[in-house]
């Protein structure tokens, strides 16, 4: 099943192929330097706590809430300028975050660096679907996933033993974005935007007024909901289990792991099993089980690692098939914009939903049955637009 996975994606074009080997590279220099600057700003400048929460908070919002920015300039300007800017933008951040010991230059780095996500991630979700073509976007899309994990994992390992010092991590995350910049200048083709002799707003209307999308996009925003969750109650989960976190880098690696070798797979299996539209359905129940089993009275990490693998798993079903369905809902116009829609209205679920979940925690199992209410209602709403014919192929 891998080897005819693994043919299948070699059918794919280099153009695809160097998209997906940017997100692996992406998330490598990201990953570099995101995971301590926290610990940068506690140990090295001296921030109160409440201030390290706001340069974070200011970072995610600049990028998931601003996707449809970048997915717009993407339909109007093509994607590879938008990439080349987003490079250019990370770069910068990444310098302010190396030289700045000040709050302000601080913070301005973070907002720089999230902002440059939010304008190529939507280019190359855009242009990796519509250059694999509708038989091809599975494929490409469960590779993206693969190397992006990758790149997650690879990040850190690099940030914590090759570099010993966080500005120094923040100059290697930079050389590393002029090096993708200049192969993207000189290998990525220019494709012009498919509007670029329409208003900006034209394009938001179109995706405003694309009721089917905006309700398929509310109800997914339930997956990024879930997924957040690994972040917060899954350490609260353990401190309440083992009285501590010690765990908890052990269970990423076992969520890493199973995409990097199972993603593919797992996608090539659904397709054929399901089709698209169950699977992501599928994937939203299998999320909704993940939260539902920590309410069950089973002994010791059991629990914990029931919540990742069955979270994982999910991820897996559903993520690359959602993407994948985009243009579809789209029809095949406007992707940076449609793509850049769905991110922001993940982000704002996002917002919301981690606020109202830090808040339920305390309540014990009702906590994650409450928390798997969430992925249950968009795994009924998605099963609704399958059950009409919405999300068939």
């Amino acid at each position: 099943m891998r080897r005819k996975t693994l043919a299948r994606f070699g059918e794919l074009a280099p153009v695809v192929r160097l998209l997906v080997v940017t997100q692996l590279l992406f998330n490598i220099g990201f990953f570099m330097v995101l995971p301590y600057l926290a610990g940068h700003l506690v140990e090295d400048l001296a921030l109160a706590g409440w201030l390290v929460g706001l340069v974070l908070g200011l970072r995610t919002f600049s990028q998931q809430g601003l996707f449809l920015v970048g997915g717009t300039l993407t339909d109007r300007f093509g994607a590879k300028p938008v990439i080349l800017a987003g490079c250019a933008v990370r770069v910068a951040g990444f310098v302010l975050l190396a030289v700045s010991d000040t709050l302000p230059g601080v913070l301005a780095g973070a907002v720089l660096t999230g902002f440059a996500g939010a304008l190529f991630s939507p280019a190359v979700e855009a242009s990796l679907a519509r250059e694999a073509g509708p038989q091809l976007r599975g494929t490409a899309f469960a590779t993206l996933a693969v190397c992006g994990e990758i790149g997650a994992v690879t990040g850190p390992l690099l940030g914590a033993l090759v570099l010993t010092d966080f500005s120094l991590a923040c100059w290697f995350a930079a050389g590393l974005f002029v090096l993708i910049a200049i192969g993207h200048a000189w290998l990525l083709p220019y494709r012009p935007g498919e509007h670029h002799s329409e208003p900006v707003l034209a394009g938001w209307r179109a995706v405003f007024g694309n009721r089917v999308f905006v309700v398929f996009a509310v109800a997914y925003s339930g997956y990024l909901v879930s997924y957040n969750q690994l972040y917060l109650a899954l350490p609260s989960e353990l401190r309440s289990v083992t009285g501590g976190e010690a765990a908890l880098g052990w269970l990423f690696a076992l969520a890493s792991l199973i995409i990097v070798f199972g993603q593919l797979p797992t996608t090539a299996i659904a397709r054929r099993v399901l089709g698209p539209g169950r699977a992501v359905v599928t994937g939203f129940v299998l999320m909704a089980a993940a939260f539902a089993v920590v309410a069950l009275p089973l002994p010791g990490l059991l629990p914990a690692v029931l919540l990742v693998v069955l979270l994982t798993l999910g991820q897996m079903l559903a993520v690359p098939f959602a993407q994948e369905l985009v243009p579809v809902l789209a029809g095949e116009r406007r992707l940076g914009a449609h793509f850049g829609f769905l991110s922001s209205v993940g982000g704002i679920a996002v917002l919301i939903g981690s606020t109202a979940s830090g808040a339920v925690l305390g309540l014990g199992p009702v906590a994650w049955l409450l928390l798997a209410l969430v992925p249950l209602g968009g795994a009924v709403v998605l099963a609704v637009l399958v059950s009409r014919g919405v999300l068939a192929r």
